[in-house]
């Protein structure tokens, strides 16, 4: 037996809480996972409360990361006590995911732990920060370098944002961050953001050009917000989308893309292939250092996660939140 957060449906209606499973539950897989640390995302946030419709099936362990142990495995990648991290690939939606003390899953889902940092370090960075890092690789791809001019960030007080900031800050550009809560201010520039700037002057209806001032943006919000972004891009700066908080719509026109050649590249983290996902976390336990994960991560236990979940959804959550599956 072990622990597990379960979510249960009846009647249309969705329940999460903490139960004990037992392994012939497990969906199938090659590799079983003594989970030691997973995470709560926005995407499992709306998974526990029942607030979207991202569960695809029932009963569903939520979860999209986890860092664990190789207990068994039936994969010539992976041999028992190995570590390994898994991030997306439909988990915690349609298969098993983090949120218990052990998963069953797919070789082809999982990468190694890197180098340079521990298995706590890992889930601290989880999805969120593994999203950011292929956001700003998107932009290093493109062109888009520190002598390029200002890079703007949205959402910037959640994961993907806090961890953004600081890979910019720490590769040398200037950042501006663009928050809804200006009474994080400190916590944006201790991260390296140079100027702080209100929401307000991207989510409302704007201009399909309006003055040029970015040379890159990396969005996490959607909607209004990006079409603002791209229209106050400079000529042939470069865009990413991996966000969708304001919502999925894009209430935009063509005109910074025929007549400032802005692109647009959206950024999916789920379905990534290996080579990139190994380049992207390689980077990041590069990058980082070990005073970054304490100032944007909180820690939590299994037990806490439903209430932290709505909390997140509120917006009353800064940065990260790691969950300890396996005490130490």
């Amino acid at each position: 037996m072990f622990k597990g957060l379960l979510i249960t449906q009846e009647d249309k209606k969705s329940t999460a809480s903490v139960v004990e499973l037992q392994e012939d539950q497990l969906p199938e897989g090659d590799v079983l996972v003594e989970v030691h640390y997973s995470t709560l995302n926005y995407k499992d946030g709306l998974a526990i409360t029942g607030k979207s419709p991202v569960v695809r099936s029932f009963p569903m362990v939520p979860g999209i990361d986890l860092v664990g142990k190789v207990l068994q495995s039936d994969s010539t990648r992976f041999s028992a006590g190995d570590f390994v991290i898994l991030n997306g690939f439909g988990v915690g939606e349609t298969h098993w995911g983090g949120l218990a003390e052990k998963a069953r899953l797919k070789s082809d889902w999982l990468i190694s732990l890197p180098k340079g940092i521990n298995a706590k370090q890992s889930m601290a960075i989880g999805t969120a920060g593994y999203t950011a890092m292929l956001s700003v690789l998107a932009l290093e791809k493109q062109g888009v370098t520190p002598d390029s001019g200002e890079v703007l960030v949205t959402g910037a007080n959640g994961g993907v944002g806090s961890f953004a900031i600081r890979l910019l800050n720490r590769l040398g550009y200037h950042v501006v961050a663009s928050t809804g809560r200006m009474e994080e201010s400190d916590y944006l520039k201790s991260l390296g953001a140079s100027d702080i700037i209100d929401r307000k002057l991207f989510s409302e209806p704007g201009k399909p050009l309006q003055k040029e001032r970015w040379a890159g943006v990396i969005d996490c919000v959607g909607s209004h917000t990006l079409a603002n972004a791209c229209a106050t891009t400079k000529y042939g700066g470069v865009v990413t989308c991996c966000g969708l908080a304001q919502g999925m719509d894009f209430p935009a026109s063509v005109a910074p893309f025929i007549l400032r050649g802005v692109k647009l590249i959206g950024i999916d983290s789920v379905m990534r292939p290996l080579a990139d996902r190994i380049e992207a976390w390689q980077r990041l336990s590069e990058l980082l250092q070990p005073e970054d994960f304490d100032s944007i991560c909180e820690e939590i236990g299994l037990e806490s996660v439903v209430e932290t979940a709505h909390k997140l959804l509120d917006g009353k959550v800064r940065g990260r939140v790691l969950v300890n599956i396996k005490p130490q």
